[in-house]
């Protein structure tokens, strides 16, 4: 079978693809490429037809769906509708242009959609990690699987997951996820805010969705070009933004061992996860809590949340992996990100 997943991040569009343990795409579009032409994405995807399924840009989540049962309200649901924010505006674009061209498409469900989450962990939140994230897990489960010879249902990880963007944390315990701080509800990010004081939010009043991207290590160092490898190599001199970011991932993996308590490692993801001088510090501070290493991928190019919505698909078809879909409980996942608010004089628009 022909499967290829697609990862919708800050700085790049990524994709990963394979037939019968051969890699046919693994390959990475910079989001200003993408701002310029959206349909190179589509061209991206074709060159590699027919495909039996793609794992699309799923945002938030969805219980598993098929693109052809997309409505605005589901689109919605998975990307706001958000004009401040390109991003958003760009994987809209691009799915509904998918939608028109009939392409095998499936969306895939976030932290919040899964039955293995306990449901007062849900209480109040919306981003406990996006669809991204899960994918992240399952191949960090293959990778956990195959390194240590266990089965699925035996994988014991707490994963941070660290983007150019947002830092999440989701914590496995038996093969399920658990819990998850998302980027919106963890720490600050290099770029982005997290979660947000309530108190501020309240002074804050209406505010778009752009906020959001701000306020984050980078906003600390009052250089606007700062990047996360400049601050790596000079932690001293950019001080207050490498504690922001540091403390921040710490924090949030700390936090997830009273959901997780024994892990059996501390896994790493993302592009900042492949900065030296990161790994290494959170490997120092994290190495008496477990053992601390980065996921081991077969992509070159493309991002471990591309390879991850490559298994889900595959998994999803019946394949090699239909066992970390089974784990997952993927196929069991339900609702919507709106079911578990239970604040009083608050209206929250709904799709």
């Amino acid at each position: 079978m022909r499967v290829i997943g697609i990862d919708p991040g800050t700085g790049s569009f990524d994709f990963f693809g394979m037939e019968g343990g051969k890699v046919i795409l693994d390959t990475s579009v910079p989001v200003p490429e993408v701002a310029q032409n959206p349909k190179v994405l589509l061209d991206t995807v074709r060159r590699v037809f027919p495909l039996d399924m793609i794992v699309g840009p799923s945002g938030y989540g969805l219980p598993p769906t098929l693109i052809k049962d997309i409505t605005e309200r589901e689109l919605t649901m998975m990307v706001p509708d958000d004009k401040s924010i390109p991003l958003y505006d760009g994987i809209r674009m691009v799915i509904r242009l998918m939608q028109t061209e009939g392409f095998p498409v499936y969306f895939t469900p976030g932290v919040i959609h899964l039955t293995t989450v306990p449901r007062y962990r849900k209480a109040n939140k919306m981003d406990m990690g996006t669809a991204d994230k899960v994918c992240c897990v399952a191949l960090a489960i293959r990778d956990q699987t195959e390194r240590y010879h266990i089965g699925y249902d035996k994988t014991s990880f707490i994963l941070a997951e660290i983007g150019y963007a947002f830092n999440a944390v989701i914590g496995v315990e038996s093969g399920k996820i658990v819990d998850g701080l998302g980027g919106t509800s963890g720490g600050p990010g290099f770029i982005t805010v997290g979660s947000m004081d309530a108190e501020l939010a309240v002074r804050l009043g209406k505010f778009p969705g752009v906020v959001l991207f701000s306020g984050g290590a980078k906003d600390a160092s009052n250089k606007e070009d700062l990047s996360p490898e400049e601050m790596a190599r000079e932690p001293k001199k950019y001080l207050a933004s490498w504690n922001m970011m540091l403390e921040s991932i710490l924090k949030g993996i700390m936090a997830m061992t009273v959901s997780v308590k024994q892990p059996r490692e501390i896994l790493l993801s993302g592009r900042l996860s492949r900065i030296p001088e990161i790994a290494e510090a959170l490997t120092a501070k994290l190495s008496p809590v477990a053992k601390v290493r980065r996921v081991g991928r077969k992509a070159k190019f493309a991002k471990e949340a591309a390879e991850g919505a490559y298994i889900i698909g595959e998994g999803l078809l019946g394949g090699e992996y239909q066992g970390i879909v089974n784990a997952l409980k993927l196929k069991e996942a339900r609702g919507t990100m709106y079911d578990y608010i239970t604040l009083k004089g608050a209206e929250i628009e709904k799709p």
